[in-house]
């Protein structure tokens, strides 16, 4: 199974899905912006209030072999990416639209459209939509099992029995 396939498994699904990403969708028009034509994850990270903690990706590679991955995240505002680490992931988070409060390890800043930060291998790190926020990650590939969340309550990633 595929690193995609596996993000599948813990994306919310149906209706609610559909209606999360139309309203993506709308947001990212009125930008004047288009999301590659990829089937969009809504993660909730297992804990049932993707309002509160969540955010949508469209992975546009993930390229294992290649050593390479890109893709966009969106978080509503009030949105947040759980804090977590990586063992082997580099990240260079890159700001498109809105505003986010990024955390690095245990400093927090706000980064708005054009900003730029690379988050080295085992540093903790979340953001949370101050508005809407449409981010570009490009990285190293993307392992399901190299997520260490710091919540022992999401079910997924390195710090899970199964990873």
């Amino acid at each position: 199974m595929d690193e995609l396939d596996k993000g599948r498994k813990v994306a919310l699904a149906g209706e609610k899905a559909a209606r999360i990403v139309e309203r993506i969708r709308r947001q990212v028009s009125d930008w004047g912006l288009r999301l590659p034509d990829v089937p969009p994850l809504a993660l909730d990270f297992g804990l049932g209030d993707f309002e509160s903690i969540g955010e949508t990706e469209f992975w546009i590679a993930n390229e294992v072999e290649g050593g390479y991955c890109g893709k966009f995240l969106f978080v509503f505002e009030g949105q947040t990416c759980p804090k977590h680490m990586h063992r082997e992931k580099l990240e260079t988070f890159f700001i498109v639209k809105g505003r986010v409060r990024m955390t690095l390890d245990e400093e927090s800043f706000e980064m708005k459209a054009g900003d730029i930060l690379r988050v080295e291998e085992g540093h903790a790190h979340t953001f949370t939509g101050l508005e809407p926020s449409l981010l570009l990650e490009v990285s190293k590939p993307s392992i399901i099992a190299d997520n260490y969340f710091e919540n022992p309550d999401i079910p997924i990633g390195g710090n899970q029995r199964g990873g």
